[in-house]
């Protein structure tokens, strides 16, 4: 089950979307049974999640809480999704900004899973494993 909440002030995200995205993760990466939570936030709401949990004092983009045990069934999780990061990164970057939105969710979702990118090889294999979702996404788009 996926829970979607929209606490940006202006910004949207179609949950249609945001379903079809982790459903994609989920399915590619084995997971049968998961509960997640999806929260859409901007800049001022994701730095004080950041640092009233993290003790992070800055603004990021995505932040994961795993709520089950490692390794659970089902798989139990909260992702915090900064829209106005995905519109800035998104310029950034020269996507739009619905692939940095769904590359967020992807990224979300991945740490959940036990995926890490704290080292430049660690962080080299969650991009690519980011890049296949996302291509596969865009398949089945079609």
């Amino acid at each position: 089950m996926i829970f979607v909440t929209n606490s940006h002030p202006s910004l949207r995200f179609p949950k249609k979307e945001t379903f079809r995205a982790l459903e994609c993760v989920l399915k590619l990466e084995a997971v049968r049974r998961f509960e997640l939570s999806v929260v859409f936030v901007g800049n001022r709401y994701i730095r004080r999640v950041n640092k009233k949990f993290l003790q992070h004092d800055y603004t990021t983009d995505v932040i994961s809480f795993p709520l089950g045990e490692d390794g659970s069934s089902p798989l139990e999780g909260e992702l915090y999704i900064n829209l106005d990061r995905a519109r800035s990164q998104a310029k950034t970057y020269g996507v739009t900004f619905a692939e940095e939105t769904r590359r967020l969710l992807i990224h979300g979702a991945l740490h959940l899973l036990g995926y890490k990118d704290s080292t430049p090889r660690t962080k080299a294999v969650m991009t690519r494993r980011e890049d296949e979702i996302l291509a596969r996404l865009s398949v089945t788009r079609r």
